[in-house]
């Protein structure tokens, strides 16, 4: 389609653009254009023999138009025709480059997340704002923000010494993309697609860019094995299902054998990180045909190694959960009190408590905390499905 040709070229236009006229926020107009442009002529014309290059040229035109009719046009003029082009990068090159650049440190992490998807993900602001069930404006807002704190930026790769930081920044960012997609944080809608469909798709290409980073592979993985339930995790109208009651049959098998493979070869071959932990677990999980199959054991191992890789209240969380289903639900609820203060008002926390009170036969503790996990919840189905186990142990329905 040409839709996915076009959204495929966008950042190696752009990054084409900025490489060589600099000024990341009128080179994004340039190619908006060009795309355009694109949009309206090859449906009827064909596409061209070359249409990378066809949208560098198109672009390239109305970057020069822009630069010939600005105010101080001769100086500029001059400037650019005193240029010498650098040294012509792949476009694989330009495509990490713009990447590690979206995801600047100057930039929030909002930020960093709606110019990857615009200028790398080629998503329209509308598109953006409507995944993240926020007005248009705002987007616009972050983007623009984001644009401006960028025009002193050189579009070039990060020195040394600090890529791997700014690689983790990148990873973060496409996990947070991911993670959206897969359980919205507030809406009726317990996914959006789009978004953890192109989390997948621009860790595809980070992993063709980056074939020996083993966190790279580790992250793609998480994705495919984690976005294979997908299919089991809801009704047919919308209701959330949990794990455990999930039908395996409706899992995607072809994700499943993808992404045990990539982190089983990765983590014989790369030092091992969090995502390839985390994918790991994901793994554990899906190879079991039952729930009661699960390897809970290697679970609580593969979370002991994440809390001491990457320590955080969500991997605690999820490391108790592995304690109680291997020790009893006694021992963990004992190690809740010591969850990060910070999880207090999140309604994960209260969930797992409520889940762990109800294996323990604690009906009314249980009732309570799941319609407290109900009220500080902002998902639609999630509310729901905790509601419906309040209402199973005797509360209002």
């Amino acid at each position: 389609m040409i839709e996915d040709m076009l959204r495929e070229l966008t950042p190696q236009v752009l990054a084409a653009l900025v490489r060589r006229y600099g000024d990341f926020d009128a080179c994004e107009d340039a190619v908006q254009e060009a795309l355009l442009a694109a949009a309206r002529q090859w449906p009827g014309e064909g596409v061209p023999d070359n249409p990378r290059g066809w949208l560098v040229t198109v672009a390239s035109r109305r970057r020069i138009e822009v630069l010939r009719s600005d105010t101080a046009r001769v100086r500029r003029e001059e400037t650019v025709a005193s240029w010498t082009p650098p040294e012509p990068a792949s476009s694989a090159d330009d495509s990490l480059t713009l990447l590690m650049l979206c995801c600047h440190p100057a930039l929030t992490a909002q930020s960093q997340v709606a110019l990857t998807l615009r200028a790398v993900g080629g998503l329209t602001t509308g598109e953006i704002a409507r995944a993240f069930l926020v007005p248009e404006a705002t987007i616009g807002q972050r983007i623009s923000r984001a644009k401006a704190k960028l025009q002193g930026a050189r579009f070039a790769m990060p020195p040394v010494a600090e890529q791997a930081e700014r690689l983790a920044a990148v990873l973060h960012v496409l996990y947070l993309i991911f993670n959206e997609g897969y359980t919205a944080s507030s809406g009726a809608s317990l996914h959006r697609v789009e978004l953890s469909a192109e989390a997948i798709r621009l860790t595809r290409q980070l992993r063709t860019l980056l074939p020996a980073e083993g966190e790279v592979a580790g992250l793609l993985a998480l994705m495919l094995l984690t976005d294979a339930r997908r299919p089991a995790r809801t009704t047919a109208d919308g209701a959330l299902v949990p794990l455990p009651e999930q039908d395996r049959t409706l899992w995607d098998t072809a994700a499943i054998a993808e992404g045990t493979e990539l982190i089983t070869s990765t983590l014989r071959t790369a030092p091992v990180g969090s995502y390839q932990l985390q994918a790991a677990i994901a793994a554990v999980h899906d190879q079991a045909q039952r729930a009661e199959d699960t390897d809970w054991r290697e679970i609580l191992m593969l979370y002991e190694l994440l809390e001491a890789t990457a320590p955080g209240p969500m991997v605690t969380l999820n490391r108790i959960v592995a304690v109680a289903m291997v020790h009893g639900p006694a021992d963990g609820l004992a190690l809740l009190d010591a969850v990060d203060p910070a999880l207090k008002n999140h309604h994960r926390l209260a969930a797992v408590r409520a889940h762990l009170l109800e294996l323990a036969g604690d009906r009314a503790a249980a009732l309570a905390a799941y319609e407290l996990a109900a009220r500080l919840t902002q998902s639609v189905p999630e509310q729901r499905y905790l509601q419906a186990r309040a209402a199973g142990l005797g509360g209002p329905s």
